[in-house]
C-alpha cells in the first residue's frame, strides 16, 4: 500500500462525504430555491422523454447494484450465490443498465450542447456534471471489460472489502484492500468519490429532494410593494 492509496482511498472518502453533507446542508439552508434540477423540457422537448427515462432508469439500477454488491458481506450472499456467479450477475446486469444509461446520457449531452435554447440557459455546472457523469459511466463499463480477465471474483471481493471497511471507519484496511486492483477500477472509484464532492454544487442535489421540503421553504419574492 502506497501513500497515494492511503490518501486517495483511505482518507479522501471521508473528505468527500464531509463536503457532500456540509455543502448540501449549507445550500439548502442558505439558497433553497436553487435546490432543483432546473428542467429545460419546456425549451425543447424533442427526444427528452426517451433520453431522460433511459438515463434515470439505468442510473437507478446501476446505483442500486453498486450499493447491494459492495456493501453486502460475503457471509450473507454466499447463502444464495457464489462469488463467481455474483460477479457474472453484476457484469451482465451492470452492462445492460449501464448501456441503457449511456444511451440516455449521450442524448442528454448532445441536447445540452447542440440545442441553442437549452445551451443558452445552461450553467457551467450543468455541462460539467454531465461530462463527469459520462466519464464515470464509461469507466464503469470499462471495468466490466477488465473483469473478464479474472472471473473468479477476486477483484470484486477487494472492492467490496474497500467499501465495507470505509463504512466501518477503517481507512487503513480500506486502502490496503484496494491497493492491488487495476488502474481502471481505481479511477472509477476516485471519480465516484469526486461526484460526492460535486454533489452540493450542482443539479445533482435534486436526487434527495422530496415534496415535503417545499412546505418549509421561505417565501419567494416575485414583486416588491412600493
Amino acid at each position: 500500500m502506497s501513500k497515494w492509496d492511503l490518501l486517495l482511498f483511505g482518507v479522501y472518502p471521508y473528505v468527500a462525504l464531509a463536503i457532500c453533507l456540509l455543502g448540501s446542508w449549507a445550500r439548502f439552508d442558505l439558497s433553497q430555491y436553487t435546490w432543483k434540477a432546473g428542467s429545460s423540457q419546456m425549451l425543447s422537448s424533442r427526444g427528452m422523454r426517451v433520453a431522460s427515462n433511459f438515463f434515470h432508469i439505468g442510473v437507478l439500477f446501476v446505483l442500486a447494484g453498486h450499493f447491494v454488491g459492495l456493501l453486502t458481506p460475503a457471509s450473507v450472499y454466499h447463502h444464495v450465490i457464489s462469488t463467481q456467479n455474483k460477479q457474472l450477475l453484476a457484469m451482465v446486469s451492470g452492462g445492460f443498465f449501464g448501456l441503457l444509461c449511456l444511451i440516455g446520457l449521450l442524448m442528454l449531452v448532445k441536447r445540452r450542447l447542440t440545442d441553442p435554447r437549452v445551451r443558452a440557459t445552461s450553467s457551467t455546472s450543468d455541462i460539467v456534471i454531465l461530462l463527469v457523469l459520462l466519464a464515470q459511466l464509461l469507466l464503469g463499463l470499462l471495468t466490466i471489460v477488465a473483469s473478464t480477465a479474472h472471473m473468479d471474483g477476486s477483484v470484486m471481493v477487494r472492492l467490496a472489502d474497500w467499501a465495507q471497511n470505509t463504512v466501518l471507519l477503517r481507512p487503513m484496511d480500506a486502502a490496503a484492500a484496494i491497493a492491488p486492483v487495476g488502474l481502471t477500477y481505481k479511477l472509477h472509484v476516485f471519480l465516484g468519490l469526486t461526484l460526492f464532492v460535486l454533489f452540493p454544487f450542482t443539479r445533482l442535489v435534486h436526487m434527495v429532494s422530496a415534496p415535503i421540503w417545499y412546505l418549509g421553504r421561505r417565501y419567494q419574492i416575485v414583486r416588491q410593494k412600493f
